[in-house]
């Protein structure tokens, strides 16, 4: 093939002349052409990275929108499964425990998480992922807890039937024989003169009136030397299930140490031996190691009215008679 060659016009000769191509001119020419092509690769590169996605980043975006999709949706169910959970634990503490008496296991601090799903949803992955861990754990504590609570209000429900035989329910006089005359909480003392703490309740009877048991239990004292200073003669009952009931002033004992005894059973008789000041019943309750209101307990004697009138009577704050 013959090799082609470029002619020139020449305006002062009117004839067209050779171009003869020197070296130097072939060398510029070829570098501007690899120059250029390198700066127009340069720049479709750039374009590719930055602003057009690869299959595989196409891939990973789409992952990671997933994971973002599952996450959020996860912290939704675990927001429901708390709210249940928190309810669970709300019945528990104030309808199941309060039935049987117990304690509360639960505390306003468990609930209290500090962050929420909204607040960190903008946090990058590792963030967002430690917070579900965090919360996952926070949950599962307290599933556990409430497992483990669940457990004791079944032996609580399974001995109920115990519990309640136990449990001081009548007035230890019979209700016609005798007037609460001083009740439970700071009253004057007539023999020291001066106000203390009193620990139970004075019902006034007569000498020789009756005292009956009021629930099951053992009797744990009974008579003078129990080193109870002031309570004269005394009986004292563990009815088990952290119950105990107390009965000072008494004239004499019926019931022994270590006798079982039934509710309405006769233990003894009203006197005033001691520090008292007039023939009575001082009858206290102890629950869990501390003396309560035993007003609270005479519910199986009176009815509502009745009720009503020997709590506002408990609740004057006069002179008791021992």
């Amino acid at each position: 093939m013959a090799k082609k060659h470029s002619y020139r016009f020449n305006p002062h000769t009117l004839s067209y002349e050779r171009v003869v191509v020197t070296v130097r001119e072939r060398l510029k020419k070829i570098s501007f052409t690899v120059a250029f092509g390198l700066v127009l690769g340069f720049v479709f590169t750039f374009l590719a990275f930055h602003f057009i996605d690869s299959p595989k980043e196409k891939m990973m975006k789409r992952e990671l929108a997933s994971y973002k999709r599952d996450m959020r949706q996860l912290n939704t169910k675990m927001k429901r499964a708390e709210d249940v959970l928190k309810d669970l634990e709300n019945r528990d503490d104030n309808i199941y425990r309060t039935i049987f008496e117990v304690n509360q296991v639960h505390t306003t601090s468990a609930h209290d998480y500090g962050r929420t799903w909204d607040s960190i949803k903008g946090f990058g992955s590792k963030e967002q992922l430690e917070f579900t861990n965090d919360r996952i754990a926070a949950l599962e504590e307290r599933l556990y807890e409430q497992s483990v609570s669940y457990d004791q209000v079944y032996e609580l429900a399974r001995t109920q039937k115990d519990r309640l035989v136990a449990m001081p329910a009548i007035m230890p006089i019979a209700k016609n024989r005798c007037k609460l005359v001083s009740g439970f909480g700071n009253r004057y003392h007539p023999v020291l003169r001066y106000s203390r703490p009193h620990t139970g309740v004075d019902l006034a009877a007569k000498t020789g009136t009756p005292i009956y048991a009021t629930a099951d239990g053992v009797v744990t004292e009974a008579g003078r030397g129990q080193g109870r200073s002031g309570y004269g003669v005394v009986i004292v009952i563990n009815h088990g299930f952290g119950y105990q009931t107390l009965y000072a002033h008494l004239s004499e004992v019926r019931a022994r140490i270590g006798q079982k005894v039934k509710r309405g059973e006769m233990i003894g008789w009203v006197g005033s031996t001691g520090l008292a000041s007039g023939s009575h019943l001082h009858y206290e309750v102890i629950l869990n190691g501390k003396h309560v209101n035993p007003v609270y307990y005479f519910f199986n004697d009176l009815t509502p009215a009745e009720f009503e009138e020997i709590l506002e009577a408990a609740s004057q704050e006069n002179q008791c008679l021992s």
